[in-house]
Formats: structure tokens, sequence, C-alpha cells
């Protein structure tokens, strides 16, 4: 045998080592995922969505550990593991500088999964620009659904603020301005009977304690404000609502009170435009003297 038949030996054998390596640790990232999802498909001891938070998450951490696997087996056929390990604290030094961001998404997507902010599913607000529904939680990375069917994804470090919509219950807050022309009383009675058909109507949203009575039905707040944008009075009507139909439960309210409205006449706030009168008529005074002027 010759020396290039040896080194290709070596290379052939190096190869098939790799490649089996690799189909092994595909195959077995499939199984363990099937292996959890049936796993939470089985149980109901948890909350759905917390266990389809939990899931992918473990999911996230299957694939990170098969990678690192990978590599591990690859530098070990060119580089013994106690070599490896005996330069541990030099290598762990530089991936530490080039590594930071990393560390920071990994650590802050493991709070995000202990300190329970969100789940799977969850309509949020992040950082105060992005709206858009839970579609996936990794530990480097959060995947955000738009409404409009954008998919937004965002590392884990990079979060700072989440609100989030879907926590047991919400609160329907309704604003209202009428004219300052329309008669308060008559406004409180209107707005408690649209109070009436909301409570009737939407009873299956409202959110119910133990003994099966709602927590909050709709109601009148009361008048919020008595000259909202100098345009008329405000009336705030609350209800509330399982966090799972806010939305539907939002709409259908406005939908509600502006029918209530219409039915009963009320005269609505409009915008008003001010026109100072002395500027008016100084520009009026030059109109004419130009006029004078020309003939």
């Amino acid at each position: 045998m010759t020396l290039s038949d040896l080194f290709d030996y070596i290379d052939n054998t190096i190869t098939l080592k790799l490649l089996l390596s690799g189909v092994i640790l595909f195959f077995a990232v499939i199984i363990l995922r099937k292996i959890i999802h049936s796993f939470f498909k089985k149980t109901d001891f948890i909350e759905e969505r917390k266990e389809k938070t939990l899931e992918s998450m473990l999911n996230s951490i299957i694939s990170y550990a098969a990678i690192i696997s990978f590599i591990l087996i690859v530098l070990n056929e060119f580089i013994p593991i106690r070599n490896i390990l005996a330069g541990a604290g030099v290598i762990g030094i530089i991936v530490g500088f080039g590594a930071q961001s990393l560390i920071k998404d990994f650590f802050a997507g493991l709070f995000l999964l202990y300190e329970k902010q969100l789940h799977k599913g969850d309509f949020i607000t992040l950082n105060n620009t992005f709206h858009g529904t839970v579609e996936d939680i990794g530990l480097r990375f959060l995947k955000l659904r738009e409404w409009s069917g954008k998919l937004l994804t965002i590392s884990n470090g990079q979060i700072k603020t989440i609100e989030n919509y879907n926590f047991e219950h919400m609160r329907v807050i309704e604003t209202i301005t009428t004219s300052f022309h329309e008669d308060p009383r008559r406004m409180f009675r209107v707005l408690e009977e649209a109070c009436d058909r909301l409570n009737e109507e939407l009873g299956d949203y409202i959110k119910m304690d133990l003994a099966d009575k709602p927590l909050e039905p709709f109601q009148v707040y009361g008048m919020s404000s008595l000259n909202d944008q100098h345009r008329g009075y405000e009336y705030t009507i609350t209800g509330l609502v399982h966090d799972l139909v806010y939305w539907t439960a939002a709409k259908k309210t406005r939908r509600i009170l502006a029918e209530t409205m219409y039915d009963h006449n009320i005269l609505m706030a409009e915008q008003r435009v001010e026109i100072n009168s002395s500027q008016n008529s100084e520009e009026n005074d030059r109109y004419f003297n130009s006029n004078e002027k020309l003939t």
C-alpha cells in the first residue's frame, strides 16, 4: 500500500465516521422531539400554552446540544479531546469575548421561560414597537407573527419590555366623546342601556369567578373628561373578559356602542377648526388696499 493510498483510506474513514455521526444525531433529534411532543400531547397537568412553551424550549435545547456534539466529534478527529480540555482555559477566554451576545441571548431565553413572562400563542407587544403572536420561543431567538403575516425574529437579548395581552383576563376599555349639546343625564341612561345589551350578548366573553358570577360586567365607568380635546364630553365603558377573546370582545363592544348611539340619535363630537378673526380682518384690509392701488 502506497502512502497516498493510506491517506485516502484515512480520509475516507474519517469522512464515513463523521457522516455516520451526523446521521445518528439527526435521527436522535427527530426521535427526541417526537417523544417530547407525544408526552405533552398525552398529559394535561399544566396549561396547554405552557406545555407548548416548554416543548418549544426543549426542542431548541436538543438542537443546540446536537450541533455542539457534532462539532466536538469533528474536532476530536483532528485534535484529541484531552488536548482541547487542556487548552480550554485559553479557548474559553477567546470564546467568551467573541460570544458575549450569544451568552446574553441564552440566559435571557432561560429567564423568559423561568419567569413565565410569555407563552407560545400569546399576543404581545415587544419594546413598544412590535405587535404579534408568539410563534416560537428558543434559547436565542423569539419568533413573533405580526397581524400582517410577517414573521419577526428577534434575539432574546434585545427584548427590553413585554406587554402581554394573554394573562388570564383583559379589561375592555372604550371611550365615547359626545357633543357639548348632548344632555349628560340622557347619555348615562343610554350608556347603561348599552351595557345591559353588552352583558347579554357578550356574556360568554366575560370573566367569571368560582361561583360563575361576572367579576366585572360591562358598566359605565363614568365621565372621564369634561372637555376631551375641546370637542365634547368623554364617557368610558369597561368590562373584564377572558384574555383569549379580548380582541373579539373589543370589536363587538365598539359595534354595539355605535349602534346604540345611532338608535338614540346621540350627537357625537366633531373636529372643530378655529380661525382667528383679527388675523382675517387684517388680511382682508391688505387685500382691499392693494385693489384700490391697482385701480
